[in-house]
């Protein structure tokens, strides 16, 4: 399992902490530090076990009433940011 910690920037959300599979490809966990905690518990629990492609593709762009992003495409960045450490690590 691969870890990474992720400091989201224009949210509420202080940090995004992401568990990713051995090959980067799928989320295992997501977790979040301030923000909404229902709704982002839900976040993590709708993203685990799925393709990290497909969750970026589908909450990638998502804003946040005024704001230009949210904290479910601040978590995109962050599954980016941790699948391209495995890449460079490779």
């Amino acid at each position: 399992m691969i870890t990474s910690t992720f400091k989201p920037r224009g949210v509420c959300a202080r940090e995004i902490s992401i568990a990713l599979s051995d090959d980067g490809r799928t989320v295992e966990s997501v977790s979040f530090v301030g923000g909404c905690n229902g709704n982002l518990k839900a976040i993590g629990k709708l993203v685990a076990g799925r393709p990290v492609d497909e969750v970026v593709s589908l909450l990638q762009g998502n804003t946040c009433g005024p704001r230009p992003t949210s904290c479910a495409d601040q978590m995109t960045r962050a599954l980016i940011e941790a699948q391209e450490r495995v890449g460079a690590a490779e």
